[in-house]
């Protein structure tokens, strides 16, 4: 079925509010194909997807501007120069690196499997409920204790290879996913959900560059991607800085609460009929 002049406006706003939020930016775009009786497993509409969410990087990326040049300008400063390797933002900048090849080595090995059978609703949400109670535990379990500066290798590590979890059940989250993991690391929510970011720019990047060949080729053309993506750009750059202001006052609940409702609901609607899986 052909795509709703309105759909990519649609998706970018769903994209932009959900990328960074803890309730899954892949199941809320599915979900919201699925309304529109878009083919959630459509190789142009996953490309689709997977395009707009420049428009969410691009705006962490002006979000976090100026950490991300000094991160980058001490690991330039690190490659010329032994003295400087110490240095915290340094080591981080290599972390960020190493963390993201777990998940593009599953990506590119699963990515039948991603496009097609794991892409289902049904998948999307059970992954949702399931997701939510990984995500309470977590806050329950972890300590608070830690901060941004205080994060290692190890966690970086761990934390970079739990977005393999959402990659491969759309409805965990990948935010969801490395939040929790951070938090079971005993990091506080802040540090918690910078960390997610960071590490989610590349991984995001690459898969955007790596789908838009299917996005742009299938049919699907130039403007619906690049309305898409300006669209998730502003709303997602206003969602970022929300978030962080959230999370620094309050706990996680009121996602967990949000996802299993929202996994619910959408069961009800596929067992019905109302929505085609």
């Amino acid at each position: 079925m052909p795509r709703p002049p309105e759909a990519p406006a649609r998706q970018g706003v769903v994209e932009g509010v959900t990328e960074f939020l803890p309730v899954s930016s892949t199941g809320h775009l599915k979900i919201t194909e699925g309304l529109m009786d878009i083919p959630v497993d459509g190789t142009s509409v996953v490309g689709f997807s997977a395009v707009i969410q420049v428009g969410a990087i691009a705006a962490v990326l002006l979000y976090f501007f100026k950490g991300i040049v000094r991160i980058v300008s001490a690991w330039g400063r690190g490659l010329r120069n032994k003295e400087e390797r110490h240095h915290h933002d340094y080591k981080f900048a290599w972390w960020v690196i190493y963390a993201t090849i777990p998940i593009v080595v599953v990506g590119l090995a699963a990515k039948k499997l991603v496009e097609g059978p794991l892409g289902s609703l049904w998948v999307v949400a059970a992954s949702l409920i399931v997701g939510s109670g990984v995500m309470w535990a977590a806050d329950q379990m972890g300590r608070h204790k830690r901060g941004e500066d205080d994060t290692t290798f190890k966690d970086a590590m761990l934390v970079g290879s739990a977005q393999i979890l959402a990659l491969l059940f759309p409805g965990f989250s990948r935010s969801g996913t490395t939040m929790s993991t951070a938090l079971i690391l005993d990091l506080d929510r802040v540090a918690a959900t910078r960390l997610s970011f960071f590490l989610g720019i590349p991984a995001l990047t690459g898969a955007a560059l790596y789908e838009l060949k299917d996005a742009v080729g299938a049919g699907v053309g130039v403007a619906p991607p690049a309305v898409g993506t300006a669209v998730s750009f502003v709303v997602a750059y206003a969602s970022v800085a929300w978030l962080l202001k959230f999370v620094a006052k309050h706990s996680f609940n009121a996602f967990v609460v949000y996802r299993i409702v929202v996994g619910a609901g959408l069961l009800g609607l596929l067992a019905t009929g109302a929505l085609n899986a």
